[in-house]
């Protein structure tokens, strides 16, 4: 019983790390690659090795029977909308800006999921992820960030924020019909399909294939796609959509707040960023907010078990 609380747990810490370095290994891709090519070849791995796992019968996937169309709304917005948004944001801004805004999702899951699936939180809960996104805020005034990113980076940032917590409702909806696995590997055969299409029809047009496949001459951009498509990819959405099967949508949500925390710590050890006890406080507020929705969270659903029991 004490696992199926602390799995989705571990999954979501785990998930935070994969999507906290993503920023970095997808700001040191796009410095060779287009941005749509970049998507193209990232799909491509994850659907790839999906499709691969699934002959293999490493997975099961069985769709017969069941809404497809649902499937097909969530993955408009994950991750047809959503990564259109995040890689233009991140083009135009930072490393740690991307990863610091993307702490905005659970203030978004947890009004949306308070309307669609009537998930009220608690008091308790509403002041931890407001601790948690008053330790974003320390971060960013610290970093300054409004003054070195662009501005339409930041627009393009606050719509893959709204698409990010339109997927947290549909999975968490959806997980009552599909397993995480299922949800997963369509979101990834629909992003493999659609970024290739947009990017063989590009270079189809201006009839140069070679500019295509030129940048995976770069080792970096070798180790951007492999990451991208096969942890960011394949294994963090796997783990975000196990989540959202097993915790409330506010819940899960709060762990994109560790993401700002990682991709602030690759900042200041990779790309060699300055760090300021400010910015120690920030991130200290931001775990324990994390922590706090989460235990009041668990403590919530204890107590209204105890009532209908």
């Amino acid at each position: 019983m004490k696992s199926n609380k602390i799995l989705p747990i571990i999954a979501g810490i785990t998930t935070s790390f994969i999507f906290g370095f993503s920023f970095l290994f997808t700001k040191e891709a796009l410095d060779t690659i287009q941005p749509f090519d970049l998507l193209s070849f990232r799909f491509g791995t994850a659907a790839f090795l999906l499709i691969l796992l699934r002959i293999m019968g490493v997975i099961k996937i069985d769709y017969k029977g069941k809404n497809i169309k649902a499937l097909l709304v969530l993955a408009l917005f994950q991750p047809v909308l959503y990564f259109i948004f995040e890689i233009m944001g991140i083009a135009r801004t930072t490393t740690s800006e991307a990863g610091i805004m993307m702490a905005l999702i659970p203030i978004v899951v947890t009004c949306l999921a308070s309307v669609f699936l009537k998930e009220i939180p608690s008091k308790l809960q509403i002041a931890s992820i407001i601790l948690s996104l008053l330790g974003v805020c320390c971060v960013v005034l610290m970093k300054d960030v409004y003054s070195s990113g662009s501005v339409l980076g930041m627009i393009f940032l606050v719509c893959a924020i709204l698409c990010a917590a339109i997927l947290n409702i549909l999975s968490r909806k959806l997980s009552i019909s599909f397993k995480p696995v299922e949800i997963t590997f369509f979101m990834m055969c629909t992003g493999a399909v659609f970024y290739n299409g947009i990017s063989l029809f590009k270079h189809g047009v201006n009839g140069d294939f070679i500019s295509f496949i030129m940048p995976l001459k770069e080792i970096k951009v070798i180790i951007s796609i492999l990451y991208l498509g096969i942890l960011s990819s394949v294994v963090a959405f796997f783990l975000t959509n196990y989540n959202l099967s097993k915790l409330e949508a506010s819940r899960a949500a709060v762990f994109a707040n560790l993401t700002t925390v990682i991709s602030v710590v690759a900042g200041v050890f990779i790309r060699k960023e300055a760090f300021s006890m400010y910015q120690f406080l920030g991130v200290c507020m931001i775990l324990l907010g994390v922590w706090g929705t989460n235990y009041f969270g668990e403590k919530k659903e204890r107590k209204l078990k105890g009532r209908t029991q």
